[in-house]
């Protein structure tokens, strides 16, 4: 609950001739989500009910918002596309199907930013046919940290139950990963994701494994050099001077291949694939794409829009609605941390030897 209120879930429709509605259609359709949270759809009614009837689904009872009065512990609908006349080509790539994305995504930021909805969960786009003047991002992460990073950096985490992965470098050409592998960029993804750990999962001392970039992590230099020019010194200073506990480099295929995963709180992987293609072998039907490191929770499905069987009634809603399910934990997790952390008591140093001696601090030797 939020000032007497459930929490409010804001959702995305996505790209409208992918499977974004169906995986909506499916986690609204039980009648019990509803005690859990107001979701809050950015979308068509139109669109909405094309889906609904290429699925042979039954009808489901929508609130559609009008002058911004959003129905407690029910289905809203906000309509974003205006006049506008969206066809649906059910699995076709297309631009009018990216346009009503992008519309969905910016008015559902927007109330994001003002506090309409306490959570934002995005159902999937296809990032070539969203591009446009207004979007000219490589992926979500990226337009979300330049609309609501309020000058904060953004980290893309998987998650599940079982496995959290973080990237070093996300939408980037892998030509052109090596080069982005630097101290700094290191330093800077390892503090969000250790503040995440806390702050978003409730992990006081969170261990973090570091993987390689090379194969075999470098073996000495023999098949690249920045595990040791690069990031086995970075590591080390984050540990030392820092004090967070993030261990590594390690070899990525051998990491995952014998579950050393399971020892460490999270992982950070160098690059996309790197990370995301063990962590959707592991966990591809409940996994969820956070975006770490915002004022804002976003989360999403970690599939993507899944053309080849869209209108099939083949998709399954379970990673969207553990998507909603991890927005909905990680809201209250924050709630609790900061009020937790809000006045923290002023430290008493003792002179060792005298225990009932207290140290008066505040006087200049």
């Amino acid at each position: 609950m939020t000032n007497n209120r459930k929490i409010r879930v804001g959702i995305t429709q996505g790209d409208t001739n992918g499977i974004g509605y169906e995986v909506i259609l499916k986690t609204l359709s039980v009648p019990e989500f509803c005690e859990l949270c107001t979701p809050v759809i950015y979308g068509s009614s139109k669109v909405m009910t094309f889906h609904r009837k290429a699925l042979e689904m039954p009808s489901l009872q929508v609130n559609t918002v009008r002058g911004g009065q959003i129905k407690d512990g029910a289905v809203n609908l906000i309509e974003v596309c205006g006049n506008e006349d969206i066809k649906v080509e059910l699995g076709q790539p297309d631009k009018q199907a990216g346009h009503a994305a992008f519309l969905s995504l910016e008015a559902a930021v927007a109330d994001l930013n003002a506090g309409n909805i306490d959570v934002l969960v995005t159902a999937p786009i296809s990032k070539d046919n969203i591009q446009s003047e207004s979007f000219n991002f490589t992926g979500h992460t990226e337009y979300l940290e330049a609309c609501m990073g309020d000058g904060n950096k953004a980290l893309m985490v998987l998650c599940n139950e079982n496995l959290r992965v973080a990237l070093v470098t996300t939408h980037l050409p892998i030509s052109q990963v090596p080069a982005a592998i630097t101290a700094d960029a290191i330093k800077e993804k390892v503090h969000i994701f250790n503040k995440s750990l806390q702050r978003d999962f409730g992990i006081v001392k969170p261990r973090i494994a570091v993987l390689a970039l090379n194969p075999h992590s470098g073996e000495n230099g023999l098949l690249g050099n920045e595990e040791k020019t690069v990031i086995a010194p970075t590591l080390q200073e984050l540990y030392d001077k820092d004090k967070v506990l993030c261990f590594g480099p390690y070899a990525a295929d051998g990491f995952f291949g014998n579950e050393t995963y399971r020892k460490f709180d999270g992982v950070l992987a160098m690059y996309h694939d790197q990370g995301l293609a063990a962590f959707k072998t592991l966990a591809m039907d409940n996994g969820v794409n956070f975006t770490a490191g915002l004022p804002q929770v976003r989360t999403s499905p970690d599939h993507g829009t899944g053309y080849d069987i869209a209108g099939k009634n083949l998709a399954s809603e379970n990673s969207f609605r553990q998507a909603i399910y991890a927005a909905i934990d990680i809201y209250r997790n924050r709630l609790r941390w900061d009020e937790g952390h809000a006045h923290p008591l002023r430290k008493q140093y003792f002179e060792r030897g005298k225990d009932n001696v207290v140290l008066d601090l505040t006087k200049d030797e």
